[in-house]
């Protein structure tokens, strides 16, 4: 459940030009404590949808380095992110 107090802002966000998937990559700050940095806008078949940060392991393999630990949190984070882009 995404509290009233979760206090989430967009603190940086750096739109791409060019025709590939990544639209734009941002940081978040969360209660105006800790950033998560390296979310990323990509255009996907169904449309805009926001990525947590990742990092490729040793096998090739990319695995998110941030996980949203339920939908709600997941929904207000890409809500939060799509309106800072404008899409």
């Amino acid at each position: 459940m995404v509290k009233e107090d979760l206090k989430m802002e967009v603190s940086r966000l750096h739109k791409l030009d060019g025709s590939g998937a990544t639209k734009a990559f941002c940081d978040l700050s969360i209660f105006d404590s800790f950033v998560i940095k390296g979310l990323r806008v990509v255009e996907g078949e169904k449309g805009l949808f926001v990525s947590m940060p990742r990092e490729e392991g040793k096998d090739g393999k990319w695995y998110n380095t941030v996980i949203p630990l339920n939908r709600e949190v997941k929904d207000e984070i890409e809500k939060l992110v799509l309106e800072a882009y404008g899409g």
